[in-house]
């Protein structure tokens, strides 16, 4: 009785926010036209919403740790449709997606279905008839464990770049990718994930490419077999596109778990950097994603103290193994607006920002299942997936400290603003870096920069935007004496919580080589005023404990101001983007208080405040 009690609870509440989503959906609906509706144009006017970063049972780990379910029920569930999942729970998502890129590991493709049937070659080696044993036995997760800190240490017991077992794999990946592909309505790129591990540290980047089967099948994906340095990745790439004709790129992520390597300034040889490895670096990975599962890479409270909103969901206990603690030593390299900086940097210096990415959120979910919603998270991997008892799971077993599945994210979302919804549109939004990352959120931002902007601009917003100044990604022109000015527009996600305030972070080098960062509270909710420290108020918690429901009375729908850095210096390299708070939502693990009847302690939070980032606009005097 008590748990039918529980749901009601649930069904209820969601029944009686009804009418309030009804009348925010309409107000979003009649602000966006009213926004976007200018004259036909080449524009990017839409937004699409995807997860660039998504694991099936394909990847080595991901069936260790219980995913049964592939490539079919992943586009399936991405474009709305019902599916169940490998605990048997059917679910599917409230909203589709617009755009997914399955990213396996490319080391080890096919490797796992052998495994688990005990081939013959593979129970060869002890180590494999260890983890066979061990999946019998249902110890998958173990085996998951084991498995990551082998390879992660260079101790895996066979190569994982065999042809013969990738070649298969890989013409099965491409052809599932091009059966999903429907131009115009849903776009399945293909994709894998290259898993660089120097002794646990971790420097993985998504490889997307722009074409179609025919290029895609001439050339195997790269593999930390074959090297583990970036710069060889490089050379792959280049390799694939001087070949084919085709265009490709890559997205690193998860900087917080590669302790100070991912945005170190030599190169993986211990080098100093030159003008070619610069210019590689921008070429290849224009964008970075910033938010994941495991942990928000935007900032980190030690590298920006006068930053009060810098602790979120931080992880930062040590590497991807939890082999090596962190240092703090190691923070400055493993966060994207650090990174930013440090761009900004090597600019002023050499002439090239090797660190001039966009930003993007995708999930890293192994559950062949892309959702960053909290209400329906089936967490990082399949041994985790919605249950009474998943919240105090540990995620990774480490040295000194351990990491629990409480402390995932239901996070996160790339947001991509293209002209239509297809493989060429899409990809070319994110070599241009017009893109953002949420947190899971749905919400609509546009970001601006030019000289001239006014109040009266932004009645025509996309119109005025484009012709008197660079979207989100794109870089300034010189504007002789004048002050930038900077247009930005947000609509509130209508399933999630209202819009609390809309931030522009700056990033600049001073003439000495130091550098810095402000954030600037630019448009808010509500009639809050500035306190005596320069800081807006907290907006407030309507968030119920005993029903997961809250009020969108505080917050609004849309924020949206021009504002002008008067603390321009001409003379300096300077970057600013945009980051959106939204008001505080039930995370997910409220949801598996009320779903399940967990009883979780006290450190576990139960409310999130769902963000996102947009990509930054580039200013430089030369």
């Amino acid at each position: 009785m008590k748990k039918f009690t529980i749901f009601l609870i649930v069904i209820l509440a969601f029944a009686s926010c009804k009418s309030e989503k009804k009348e925010i959906e309409a107000s979003i609906e009649k602000t966006s036209s009213e926004n976007h509706s200018i004259k036909k144009t080449g524009y990017p006017n839409n937004v699409y919403f995807g997860d660039t970063h998504l694991h099936t049972d394909l990847s080595m780990d991901a069936g260790s740790f219980g995913n049964r379910i592939g490539m079919d029920e992943a586009y399936k569930f991405a474009r709305g449709e019902e599916v169940t999942s490998s605990t048997g729970q059917k679910t599917r998502l409230d909203v589709p997606l617009d755009f997914l890129v399955i990213a396996d590991h490319s080391d080890g493709m096919g490797l796992f279905p052998g495994l688990l049937a005990g081939d013959e070659i593979l129970m060869k080696h002890p180590l494999f008839q260890k983890w066979n044993k061990m999946l019998k036995e249902g110890k998958g997760g173990e085996v998951a464990i084991d498995l990551i800190k082998n390879f992660s240490q260079g101790t895996f017991p066979i190569k994982t770049n065999d042809v013969e077992m990738m070649t298969p794999v890989w013409k099965s990946v491409v052809e599932a990718a091009e059966k999903y592909n429907e131009p115009g309505k849903f776009t399945a790129f293909i994709g894998y994930e290259w898993t660089s591990l120097i002794k646990g540290n971790n420097l993985h980047r998504n490889v997307i490419y722009r074409d179609n089967a025919d290029k895609t099948l001439t050339q195997l994906p790269y593999t930390n077999e074959d090297s583990s340095d970036p710069e060889k990745l490089w050379e792959n790439l280049a390799a694939y596109e001087k070949n084919t004709g085709g265009q490709v790129l890559a997205i690193p992520h998860n900087g917080n778990l590669s302790n100070g390597m991912m945005f170190m300034e030599e190169t993986i040889s211990g080098s100093e950097f030159d003008e070619t490895y610069l210019k590689k670096r921008a070429k290849w990975e224009p964008l970075y994603e910033i938010t994941q599962i495991k942990g928000d890479g935007e900032a980190h409270p030690f590298l920006s103290p006068n930053d009060e909103f810098a602790d979120y969901e931080n992880w930062d206990k040590g590497n991807l193994d939890l082999s090596e603690a962190k240092t703090n030593a190691m923070l400055e390299h493993e966060y994207a607006r650090s990174a930013l900086k440090i761009g900004l940097k090597y600019k002023t210096t050499m002439g090239t920002n090797p660190y001039k990415f966009g930003l993007v959120g995708s999930t890293d979910s192994h559950t062949s299942l892309a959702t960053a919603d909290d209400s329906n998270f089936f967490g990082k991997a399949s041994n985790a997936e919605p249950s009474k008892e998943r919240w105090e799971h540990k995620f990774i077993d480490g040295n000194e400290a351990d990491v629990y599945t409480w402390e995932t994210l239901a996070s996160g979302y790339a947001a991509v603003w293209a002209q239509e919804n297809t493989r060429t549109s899409i990809w070319d939004a994110m070599k241009r870096k017009e893109t953002y990352g949420t947190t899971g959120s749905r919400m609509q931002i546009r970001f601006f920069g030019g000289w001239d902007y006014s109040e009266s601009d932004l009645e025509n917003l996309v119109d005025a935007g484009y012709t008197k100044g660079v979207p989100m990604g794109g870089d300034m022109s010189n504007g002789a004496s004048k002050k930038p000015t900077f247009m930005v527009s947000t609509l509130m996600d209508p399933n999630g919580g209202s819009l609390d305030r809309i931030q522009i972070v700056k990033g600049w080098a001073n003439a000495d080589g130091s550098l810095n960062e402000k954030v600037y509270d630019v448009v808010w909710s509500g009639d809050r005023k500035v306190d005596a420290n320069g800081k807006v108020p907290s907006v407030g918690n309507t968030v119920n404990l005993e029903d997961a429901t809250w009020d969108n009375s505080i917050g609004a729908t849309q924020l949206k101001a021009v504002w002008t850095d008067l603390d321009f210096d001409s003379a300096l390299e300077a970057f600013y983007y945009v980051r959106v708070l939204e008001i505080p939502t039930p995370r997910w693990t409220l949801y598996d208080v009320l779903r399940f009847g967990a009883e979780m302690s006290d450190e576990v939070p139960m409310t999130q405040t769902e963000r996102g980032y947009t990509s930054p606009i580039w200013y430089s005097p030369k």
